[in-house]
């Protein structure tokens, strides 16, 4: 029987990362993986093939729209969408071969199948092929992230009714899509398909979209949708969905109460959240019960059963692909005996949309109704020089800090390029700074990067730029 040091089980972002830090730090471990491909989720069918599709049909966009007209480049543009997906596909196989490269630098071992806890300290795999087998480890760690939410009233067919992973291989571009869920998920993909020729319709329960961040930052993002042509039906719930042929009828009511309508679309696209996967995990074996949502309870990763940790979707926290790296890290760093620590406080969200949203810290929301004096600067990219140049001016920068020590709790964009920009405040949070430290350190001009310091400098009032 293999003995190892670490086994883990799930080989998405929270799993591969663990074992390749515990590769670095000289433990024997071993990935148990049922896909043919490495990367979970994240890399096969969420994160990296939609970034690939964001990205397409935005140029698309660009080409078939007045933006390149603008620019003085005349084109005139033909879908093929056999090659967007196929190019896509061609993305996520370097990435996913590019782990299986890291773990064989790193002396991690891939055990091929379907994994379970069996007792404490072991895992049965089922191979491809059938066969059991059984692996002994000091310590299991549970990475098996999440899978779709399913809506009551609404099957997925996973031809006509699909859920996040059939909206990133539609065989066309349907001429209406109607989104269920006004969440990160629906509103990508959404827009993928809004920029590639279909009418979007979104239904969301609640009366705003994106629940959880800025509300500010979330209308002017609904705004930006709506302008792009995607359209909103907010508290509004689907009690029914029904197939006809090439078609899919929705019943949609007012969640306040009122007369129900009838939606028809080419597709209907599920994305009301996602769910921990633990199906088949052997949990009961070690005493661990998830609770009705499906998650499991953790203490600095740890489940309440010795040697068995938990990382990433399958336990509490936002359900981010960073967040879970930054788990596995730190769960293996513990195990090492080493300090592994998340600050939960600083995991910043991001919406890849165009134009991106990207927050971090405390909204305006969550310090009033914590009592806490704030103060706010923002800055507009409608006044930066590089994002007015390059046609670009829609969002903004909100810096939100303590209005007695000027320490920054939370900053919230929309605009180009956010997504990546947001590291900067990260970091600057990390470390405890004030808005005052962004707003005197010189950033290059002309960039969109200005916009962060013209938002820190708002805080004082000093802003220059607007």
């Amino acid at each position: 029987m293999a003995q190892y040091d670490v086994i883990i089980i799930g080989g998405g972002p929270g799993g591969y990362n663990a074992a390749i830090r515990a590769g670095q730090l000289g433990l024997k471990v071993a990935v148990v993986e049922g896909r043919e491909t490495l990367g979970g989720t994240c890399l096969n069918v969420g994160c990296m093939p939609s970034k690939a599709l964001l990205h397409a049909s935005e140029l698309y966009a660009a080409a078939t729209g007045d933006e390149f007209a603008k620019l003085g480049i005349e084109v005139k543009p033909k879908l093929n969408l056999a090659q967007m997906m196929a190019q896509k596909s061609e993305s996520v196989t370097a990435l996913t071969k590019g782990i299986e490269f890291l773990f064989k630098k790193n002396k991690v071992e891939w055990i091929k199948g379907w994994g379970r806890i069996d007792g404490p300290g072991k895992v049965i795999v089922t191979a491809p092929h059938g066969a059991e087998m059984t692996y002994e480890a000091k310590n299991i760690i549970i990475a098996t992230g999440s899978e779709p939410t399913p809506l009551p009233g609404v099957e997925v067919d996973h031809k006509r009714i699909v859920d996040s992973t059939g909206a990133l291989a539609l065989p066309e571009v349907p001429k209406s899509l109607v989104v269920i869920g006004a969440g990160v998920i629906g509103l990508e993909l959404g827009s993928v398909w809004r920029r590639l020729g279909a009418e979007v319709t979104v239904v969301e329960f609640l009366d705003r979209i994106v629940p959880g961040i800025d509300e500010e930052t979330a209308k002017t993002f609904q705004r930006s949708l709506t302008k792009q042509g995607i359209k909103f039906k907010l508290g509004s719930k689907v009690t029914g969905a029904k197939s006809m042929g090439k078609a899919v009828e929705l019943t949609v009511e007012p969640v306040a109460g009122g007369e129900a309508e009838v939606l028809t679309a080419d597709y209907v696209l599920v994305a009301i959240g996602r769910r921990p996967y633990t199906k088949g995990l052997g949990l009961e074996t070690v005493g661990i019960t998830p609770d009705k949502r499906g998650v499991i309870a953790n203490d600095h990763f740890k489940t309440g059963v010795g040697g068995v940790w938990v990382v990433g979707d399958v336990t509490s926290g936002p359900m981010l692909a960073h967040k879970a790296e930054d788990e596995g890290v730190a769960c293996v760093e513990l195990i090492a005996g080493k300090a592994g620590h998340v600050n939960y406080g600083l995991i910043p969200g991001v919406i890849y949309t165009a134009p991106e949203v990207a927050t971090v810290g405390k909204t305006e929301e969550e310090l009033k109704a914590e009592g806490v004096a704030y103060k706010v600067g923002k800055f507009p990219f409608s006044a930066n020089s590089r994002a007015k140049i390059n046609h670009e001016g829609e969002g903004f920068v909100k810096v939100l800090a303590d209005a007695k020590t000027d320490r920054i709790l939370g900053v919230h964009m929309i605009g180009p390029n956010v997504g990546d920009m947001i590291a900067e405040y990260c970091v600057a949070m990390e470390f405890g700074g004030a808005s005052e430290d962004v707003a005197r350190t010189c950033h290059p001009h002309p960039t969109r990067s200005e916009a962060l310091r013209q938002a820190a400098m708002g805080v004082e009032g000093w802003t220059m730029q607007a």
